[in-house]
């Protein structure tokens, strides 16, 4: 989908302050408000701009441990993803599931208070979730570069 100036210059603005209000990013842009306000509208309807959302510190709330799962599947069972999914869904502290092609299928992102905390989300939710024939854990120890905006 193709893109214009106007649209990269509000893209960057949001980029750079996603809580800007809309008379301030048409300013900034160099646009009307009434411009902004359509250019908006069209790049959600493009499906280019998906919203926005809070960008929570987890470590601020008392989670101090992050985990990234690395889950093989058994692919003999063809509902094995789909329930795999599903499951994993209702477990509230997985805060992302990623599918992946390779030699291994799906990537939990998983936070924890501490490491007891951690252990029991592994016992009692992880280690019962159906069709795992492997998982490697990762543990995180710090973020060198955590940035979705592109050169636009």
């Amino acid at each position: 989908m193709q893109i214009d100036d106007t649209d990269r210059r509000l893209l960057r603005q949001l980029i750079a302050n996603p809580m800007v209000t809309t008379a301030d990013l048409a300013s900034r842009a160099g646009v009307t408000e009434a411009t902004c306000w359509r250019r908006l509208d069209r790049l959600r309807a493009r499906g280019i701009l998906r919203g926005q959302q809070a960008v929570i510190d987890w470590r601020a709330l008392g989670f101090q441990v992050e985990v990234s799962l690395r889950v093989t599947l058994d692919k003999t069972n063809p509902r094995a993803f789909d329930e795999f999914i599903a499951a994993a869904r209702l477990v509230p502290e997985v805060l992302e599931i990623q599918t992946f092609l390779g030699r291994v299928d799906l990537r939990l992102n998983i936070i924890a208070r501490d490491m007891a905390h951690y252990q029991d989300i592994y016992r009692d939710r992880i280690l019962t979730l159906p069709h795992i024939t492997d998982l490697e854990a990762l543990m995180h120890l710090s973020d060198i570069k955590s940035d979705e905006s592109l050169p636009i």
